[in-house]
């Protein structure tokens, strides 16, 4: 039996047709495919429970749309390659994993990330933040700033998931800035603005939007791009 169990909350952080499954367990290996387990050659046993864990969240996405027991393989980019008619996207940290998925004909692409709050070094902070996004952590409260890190690099995870299937664009974190718009005290919608000229942008019109969630000591980010969105 698949362990993985269907995430309303997940599923709301992207547009209308996402469907989201997550896991607070370590991933069974034996529940693996065999098309799937092979991919994994020697990895590590943390690396094989997080694949696993990542598997079972898309396959159970993946049935609510009618699509079982479908063999998610490894591209040569790392790549998950999805069911031809499906978009998707998974995450896994320290006891969350969880996967997204939509049909393409309504969501081109999306992107998933979840973060453990605070868990981003200090002394990476102006590698990953843009300088206005610097200004606006060094703006805020000392004990909020390190959530509001973890919240500008999950935000660029995602955008980055989202992007990379349809563009084949390698970003850095400068490449990019992420503006939060607060909905209450732990959840809000994402603009992810481009710092420079970057392929996306002739997919859809920029700001791409996402939404973000805190929850459990987390930070779960997803962006999204619906099917037929205006290029700039």
């Amino acid at each position: 039996m698949n362990p993985a169990v269907l995430s309303a909350s997940v599923g709301a952080l992207f547009a209308p047709g996402a469907c989201a499954a997550e896991l607070r367990a370590p991933g069974d290996p034996a529940l693996l495919l065999p098309e799937e387990a092979a991919f994994l050659g020697r990895a590590v046993p943390k690396r094989v429970r997080e694949f696993t864990a990542g598997r079972l969240c898309a396959r159970r996405a993946l049935a609510e749309f009618g699509i079982s027991d479908f063999p998610l393989r490894v591209a040569a980019d790392r790549q998950a390659v999805w069911p031809h008619s499906m978009v998707g996207s998974i995450t896994h940290t320290a006891g969350f994993c969880a996967a997204a998925v939509a049909e393409r004909s309504r969501i081109s692409a999306l992107g998933l990330d979840t973060e453990v709050v605070g868990h981003v070094n200090p002394e990476i902070w102006q590698r990953i933040c843009a300088p206005g996004e610097m200004a606006w952590i060094e703006s805020l409260p000392a004990a909020t700033q390190a959530a509001a890190v973890t919240l500008i690099f999950s935000a660029k995870e995602a955008f980055y998931k989202c992007q990379f299937p349809l563009t084949g664009e390698p970003l850095g974190f400068h490449d990019a800035r992420v503006e939060a718009v607060p909905q209450g005290p732990s959840e809000g919608m994402l603009l992810v603005h481009a710092c420079r000229s970057i392929v996306m942008a002739g997919h859809t019109a920029l700001p791409v939007r996402g939404r973000y969630r805190y929850h459990e000591g987390f930070l779960t980010a997803g962006v999204s791009v619906a099917a037929g969105e205006p290029t700039q």
